[in-house]
């Protein structure tokens, strides 16, 4: 099997993505933009061959690595990179080298639009907010007087908190219409009230079925925590609520997803909102046809003491998940901190203080560095109160 993995390098821990591969038998064949004697040893011991491109911006320098790549090892079987900003590159090659292990461009630009998402929701029966596409400020006004302030805009096609705003009135709206991009298309959509977001994340076989399910849990407002400065705290739980899990799999089933890594935002409702539930209920907000950014694999890893990138690549090549089940669980819990705060205690104490809990901590890529804080702790823990104590820990300031 002939896979190519578009950006192995970055996220830096995605080498066990292709690590998994390896120890299967697969070809793996890298293409990314970071030139070859600057990528990780794990990773070059891994790929058999690495293509450097300047920029993977660039799709005419893409095709003509994935063409050497097909003229020298044959036919490509697999194209992915289980990377957001690469999806559509991803989608595009597919349909280019007639690759039909992953869907083509118009089905991904299906699955990313934040519009075209609504119908799906409805398909699976999951209750999502009211939502236009911005075509002027009058029908921005309308929509505003129909559901009622704040409202939230946010780009149609996008990941993470970046060009996202939460709009407490018509003043607000209209300043908003002033420096929205003209030719980027945006969404307004109505203000959910929650008390916070659960994920639901899933490796989904050939028919759609999960071979492997996580939860995860995330603050109320990404977009508020990256304006205000604050310091991020999400967790991966040892199980997954049942409610949760049910909706998650109808989603998957709705949206055709199938043999990918997938990760789905829920809203958890704070108050009861007619159309949308009671209090503690999920509402759809997003799904992102990859798996969670940053380090949320890995910790996945240890709340389920699993290897969720070798479920990934036994999906790939046997369609099964290959690994028992594990009956020893935790949380697995990442706290950051962002450089422009004075913490109370000290890296050492931490490292003192929480001993072998902690399982991972280095600095944190700029790329990523905007959400996630600028340095990272993650411990596994036994209970969520301690998950909580370490947190408050972390991130207590003098």
């Amino acid at each position: 099997m002939n896979f190519v993995f578009v950006s192995p390098q970055f996220p830096e821990t995605y080498w066990n993505f292709c690590a998994a591969l390896h120890r299967n038998g697969v070809n793996v064949l890298g293409v990314g933009d970071t030139p070859y004697n600057a990528i990780s040893y794990q990773l070059k011991s891994v790929l058999t061959e690495y293509y450097y491109v300047n920029s993977l911006e660039d799709y005419d320098k893409v095709f003509r690595a994935v063409a050497f790549f097909s003229y020298k090892y044959g036919k490509v079987d697999w194209i992915e990179s289980n990377n957001e900003y690469w999806l559509s590159l991803d989608a595009r090659l597919r349909d280019d080298f007639h690759v039909s292990t992953g869907v083509g461009a118009a089905q991904m630009g299906e699955w990313q639009s934040k519009a075209a998402m609504k119908p799906l929701y409805a398909d699976a029966g999951v209750p999502s907010a009211r939502q236009i596409k911005v075509t002027s400020i009058e029908a921005a006004r309308n929509f505003a007087r129909e559901v009622g302030y704040p409202v939230f805009a946010k780009p149609e096609y996008g990941m993470g908190a970046g060009g996202t705003a939460k709009i407490d009135d018509k003043t607000q709206l209209k300043d908003f219409f002033e420096v929205v991009p003209a030719n980027e298309p945006y969404a307004l959509e109505e203000f959910v009230p929650s008390s916070g977001i659960a994920a639901y994340d899933a490796i989904l076989d050939s028919k759609g079925d999960p071979l492997f399910e996580n939860q995860e849990e995330f603050p109320p407002s990404m977009s508020e925590l990256v304006h205000k400065q604050l310091d991020l705290a999400y967790w991966s739980r040892p199980t997954v609520d049942p409610s949760l899990q049910r909706l998650g799999r109808a989603v998957a089933k709705s949206f055709g997803l199938r043999n990918r890594f997938v990760h789905m935002e829920f809203f958890r409702l704070a108050d009861d909102k007619p159309g949308l539930g009671a209090k503690g209920d999920y509402v759809g907000l997003e799904v992102n046809c990859r798996p969670t950014g940053g380090y949320s694999p890995d910790m996945m890893n240890f709340a389920h003491s699993t290897d969720v990138y070798q479920i990934w690549a036994n999906m790939v090549t046997t369609d099964h998940r290959g690994i028992p089940e594990s009956g020893d669980l935790f949380w697995c819990v990442y706290a950051g901190r962002r450089d422009v705060h004075d913490y109370t205690h000290s890296h050492q104490e931490i490292l003192d203080t929480w001993g072998s809990r902690v399982v991972m901590q280095w600095r944190v890529p700029r790329a990523l560095s905007d959400d996630m804080g600028n340095q990272m702790y993650t411990a596994r823990v036994r209970t969520e109160d301690e998950l909580h104590e370490f947190v408050r820990f972390v991130q207590e300031q003098r």
